[in-house]
């Protein structure tokens, strides 16, 4: 694949028009029209929508489709490119849940960033099902996922469970970790997330699931955003509490119910490439030496090797 058309076609999508593209990479319009149309002949169809008088481009059904595949193959030639530069380097690629990156796994990330010889790490935010599926075609090279996705190509094991708390705004009346009574909470103040599939089914058992006024969201970070209500909660891990809970706005609570525990799974290709194995073989070491729950890492008296 032609990495100038590729450029060039990313610029495109990024700015919009022909003429912006060419700005940003110093270029005439006519030499980003040459790559583009090269880069089409390459890939056998029009990725862009090109017509007179129209001031902004429109990307075709292929070229819609084309940008993830631009994307990584653009990645790719930067981590061809460091290679060239630095020479041999351990590398790893982590695919992770998105409440798991912001309040799991950052003292794993802190040991891998100091560990000797460095470690070039990748960490992508993705959905569990994405992760998967960047584990299959060998994307990345492990995974750390909320739940269990069948899928023969992998392993998966266990690596954390925590308990679920409920988290408020804090108030005068709302002891830490008291218990309250899970049928005073009502539906329409929720923040709802879909922990897992075993959370999701003890949910519905307590409140209705089709509530209209309940909002779901799809990233623990809204959490905080959005709990403005001293009558709205939500039900959190106690990794996702404890941190919100230190600024001291809010507080986090037992159910006199208590919801099933979430566990995080670690995911692996079952045949992984023999280049990332020493990178893998570190990273089980940190994962031995981290404490997720006080958010510590314990090192030996020299880095593991």
């Amino acid at each position: 694949m032609d990495l100038l058309g590729v450029r060039a076609f990313l610029a495109i999508v990024q700015t919009g028009t022909l003429n912006k593209a060419a700005e940003v990479l110093n270029l005439s319009q006519g030499a980003i029209s040459y790559r583009l149309k090269i880069l089409e002949q390459s890939i056998g169809g029009r990725l862009v929508e090109r017509g007179k008088g129209v001031h902004r481009i429109q990307l075709t059904p292929l070229g819609e489709t084309f940008i993830s595949l631009a994307e990584r193959w653009n990645l790719l030639q930067q981590d061809i490119r460091i290679l060239q530069t630095r020479g041999p380097q351990s590398t790893l690629a982590i695919g992770v849940a998105d409440s798991l990156n912001l309040y799991v796994l950052p003292p794993l990330y802190r040991a891998l960033g100091q560990h000797s010889p460095a470690i070039s790490l990748t960490i992508r935010t993705q959905h569990t099902n994405e992760s998967f599926k960047s584990i299959e075609h060998k994307e990345i090279d492990i995974a750390f996922v909320v739940r269990e996705i069948p899928s023969p190509g992998t392993t998966i094991e266990p690596f954390f469970a925590e308990e679920m708390v409920l988290l408020r705004l804090a108030d005068k009346e709302r002891q830490p970790l008291e218990i309250v009574d899970i049928q005073s909470l009502e539906p329409q103040f929720e923040l709802y997330m879909n922990w897992s599939t075993g959370y999701q089914s003890w949910h519905d058992r307590w409140w209705d699931p089709v509530c209209p006024s309940r909002i779901r969201l799809d990233t623990a970070g809204l959490i905080s955003i959005l709990m403005q209500d001293i009558l709205q909660w939500a039900i959190v891990p106690m990794s996702v509490g404890n941190s919100l809970r230190q600024a001291g706005k809010f507080v986090i609570q037992r159910l006199s119910e208590p919801a099933p525990e979430r566990i995080c799974y670690k995911v692996k290709h079952r045949y992984p490439s023999q280049g990332t194995a020493e990178s893998l073989r570190i990273l089980e070491q940190y994962l031995r030496l981290c404490d997720f729950k006080t958010q510590s890492v314990s090192f030996p008296a020299r880095s593991p090797s």
